[in-house]
C-alpha cells in the first residue's frame, strides 16, 4: 500500500470587520454572518486536513479455511525417524495482502484408538510456489514442476515444537474416521502411477497450532505444510473439498506429496499417484492484517517477544522502528507508514513504566542506604563516637 505524499499548502482568508458606524441591529446580523463564514470555514479546513492526511487501514484479522475433511484420502506427513524417511504433503494458500500468521489447525487420523498424547512432534514449514527457491538448471525426475512447491521451505517460517516455536494442542473430532483411500508409501518417479493405497480407518484429531513467534508473509502464493510424528503409526493429513465453481480463491492448486527419496521434486496426489484428484487437504490459517496489529504482536507493549519487561521506553521505540522497517523491507507498508508508526510508539507510555520502576527502585536503596547511614551515625553519637 502506496501512499502519495502531498505537498504543503499555504491556505490564506481574510477577517471581516464590521464597520463602526453600523446599527447594533446591523452589526450582530453581521456578527451572525461572519460567525457562520467562520465556521464553514473552519469545517472546510478540517475536511481539507483529513483529505491530506494518508489513509489508515482498518484493523482486520486474516482467516483462511479449505473446511472439513471430505473422507476421500488421507496422505503421510511425518518427520524423518528411526527407519522412516520424512514424508511431506504440502496444499496451497494464497496472500493479497502481507499478514502475519499466528495460528493454524490441521485435520487428520492417528492409527485407530491412539491416544492424542501418541503425538509427539508437530512441525511447520511453508514454501513459494516453483521455481522460486529451486533449482531450474536440474532435470526432475516426475511428470511436472508446474504449481509444485519449491524445492527448498521457507527458512524464516518454519516452526518445530523440538525448539519451542511451536505449540501444539490435539482435539478430537471423531474416534472412528474413514477415507476410501490413501497413500503412504508410494511415492515413485517417473512412474508415479500406483491408484492409492486403498481404505483406512483411525481416530480423526484436528491439531491447532501457535506460532512464537508468529510468520510473516508478504504478498505471494505459498504452499502449508504440517508434519506429526508419534510415537507409533503414521499421522495422515485428510482431505477436504475442492469447489471448482466458484473455487476455494482464483488460482487454487491442488494438494502435493514427497518423500526423501524423491526429493527435492514433488508428485500432485490426486493427478500423478491416483487419479482421483485433484484434491485439497484440510486446514486453517488465522493472524493478522493491518500494519498496526502486526506491530502490537511483533513489538508488544508489555515486553520483547522473548520474555521480561522493555529496559526503558528508549528500546520500545527502537523496536518498534526495527519491526516496521522490516514490513517495509517486505513491501507490507511504505516509507511514510514508518514515520507514522514509530511516531505513534513515541506518544505511548510502551517502555516508560520499566524506567520508572528502576528509578523507583534506586530511589528506594539510596533512600534505605541513606536511611542506615542516619541510623549509624545517631548511634555513634550515643556511644560517644
Amino acid at each position: 500500500m502506496n501512499y502519495k505524499t502531498n505537498s504543503r499548502m499555504k491556505i490564506y482568508y481574510r477577517t471581516n470587520v464590521a464597520d463602526l458606524r453600523t446599527s447594533t441591529s446591523a452589526k450582530a446580523s453581521l456578527r451572525r454572518t461572519n460567525a457562520a463564514t467562520a465556521a464553514k470555514l473552519v469545517l472546510g479546513l478540517t475536511l481539507l486536513a483529513l483529505l491530506l492526511l494518508p489513509p489508515r487501514a482498518s484493523a482486520s484479522s486474516f482467516f483462511f479455511s479449505t473446511g472439513s475433511p471430505d473422507g476421500l484420502i488421507g496422505t503421510l506427513s511425518r518427520p524423518a525417524s528411526a527407519g522412516l524417511v520424512e514424508t511431506e504433503t504440502a496444499d496451497d494458500f494464497i496472500l493479497s495482502q502481507c499478514v502475519l500468521i499466528n495460528q493454524a489447525t490441521f485435520t487428520g487420523l492417528l492409527p485407530l484408538g491412539a491416544p492424542l498424547t501418541s503425538i509427539n512432534r508437530v512441525e511447520v514449514e511453508v514454501y513459494h510456489v516453483f521455481p522460486v527457491d529451486s533449482d531450474t538448471s536440474r532435470t526432475p525426475v516426475v511428470p511436472t514442476r508446474t504449481n509444485s512447491p519449491s524445492d527448498v521451505e521457507i527458512d524464516d517460517a518454519t516452526r518445530d515444537t523440538l525448539d519451542g516455536s511451536l505449540t501444539a494442542n490435539a482435539t478430537l473430532v471423531n474416534p472412528t474416521f474413514s477415507v476410501l483411500n490413501s497413500v503412504v508409501n508410494g511415492i515413485n518417479g517417473p512412474n508415479p502411477f500406483t491408484g492409492g493405497e486403498g481404505p483406512v480407518t483411525g481416530t480423526e484429531v484436528t491439531i491447532t497450532v501457535t506460532f512464537d513467534p508468529p510468520i510473516l508473509l508478504p504478498t505471494d502464493h505459498y504452499f502449508f505444510r504440517p508434519e506429526v510424528g508419534l510415537s507409533s503409526g503414521n499421522f495422515l493429513w485428510l482431505s477436504a473439498p475442492k469447489p471448482v465453481n466458484p473455487p476455494i480463491f482464483v488460482g487454487d492448486l491442488q494438494s502435493w506429496i514427497r518423500n526423501d527419496n524423491l526429493a527435492p521434486d514433488w508428485l500432485r496426489i490426486g493427478t500423478d499417484i491416483t487419479h482421483q484428484g485433484p484434491f485439497n487437504a484440510s486446514f486453517s490459517l488465522s493472524g493478522e492484517m493491518d500494519p498496526v496489529a502486526i506491530i502490537d504482536q511483533l513489538v508488544p507493549c508489555s515486553g520483547p517477544l522473548s520474555g521480561g519487561t522493555w529496559k526503558n521506553h528508549g528500546q520500545y521505540v527502537s523496536s518498534v522502528a526495527h519491526a516496521a522497517q522490516s514490513l517495509a523491507n517486505e513491501g507490507c507498508i511504505s516509507q511514510q507508514e514508518i514515520g507514522q508508526i514509530v511516531s505513534e510508539a513515541a506518544r505511548s507510555d510502551c517502555g516508560k513504566q520499566a524506567k520508572n520502576h528502576q528509578n523507583n527502585h534506586k530511589n528506594h536503596k539510596n533512600h534505605k542506604q541513606h536511611k542506615n547511614h542516619k541510623q549509624h551515625k545517631r548511634h555513634s553519637d550515643e556511644m560517644g563516637g
